[in-house]
């Protein structure tokens, strides 16, 4: 009788002992990193909203070509973006229930990406070179994942619109067209 409850207390214990729980699947809490891409290079951060949502802010160059018979030779442009996107990643819990990794923020995500690109600082091949500053608001879907701990890789898609004011440029009026988020990214986080 002695050895059953000893061995009842010692099942007992060791589940106690040896149980842990199940950790909810969640957004880091806040991290920073540094990005470049075929056309740009851009500093950001993501803070936890929610278990799933993180705000990522972000601040860099964007790069712009441009050239024809007005032009001796081909230009470029470097214009300063600012971007603000609260992301949803919506598959956090299904990678962690596979073994898959989520640390820094690694998952697929829906994001409404709104990016402003002022007329300052803009740096080219061509002197006195300025643009409309202008807005855009582009839905996007896109994945991220993490390589070792710390580099990482990025890819998006989407459609949406973009705003210029073109008046504070000296036109007549103000334009906008449909605008594609179309990136692809490597990155390093801190």
């Amino acid at each position: 009788m002695k050895k059953t409850i000893v061995a009842l207390l010692f099942v007992t214990l060791s589940q106690f002992g040896f149980s842990q729980e199940k950790q909810t699947a969640s957004v880091e809490k806040s991290i920073f990193g540094i990005q470049t891409g075929i056309l740009g290079v851009w500093v950001n951060n993501e803070c936890r909203i929610s278990n799933e949502i993180a705000l990522r802010s972000e601040i860099g160059y964007s790069v712009g070509l441009f050239g024809g018979d007005f032009y001796p030779k081909t230009g470029y442009l470097m214009i300063p973006t600012l971007r603000v996107e609260p992301r949803w990643y919506y598959n956090l819990e299904k990678r962690q229930s596979k073994s898959r990794k989520i640390a820094n923020n690694s998952g697929n995500f829906l994001t409404l990406q709104t990016t402003f690109y002022p007329n300052f600082l803009i740096i080219s091949n061509y002197d006195n070179v300025k643009i409309a500053n202008q807005i855009s608001i582009i839905p996007t879907w896109g994945i991220k994942r993490t390589l070792g701990n710390h580099f990482t890789y990025e890819t998006a898609i989407g459609l949406g619109h973009t705003h210029y004011f073109a008046k504070s440029a000296g036109y007549e009026s103000d334009k906008s067209s449909a605008a594609l988020n179309l990136h692809l990214r490597i990155g390093y986080t801190f």
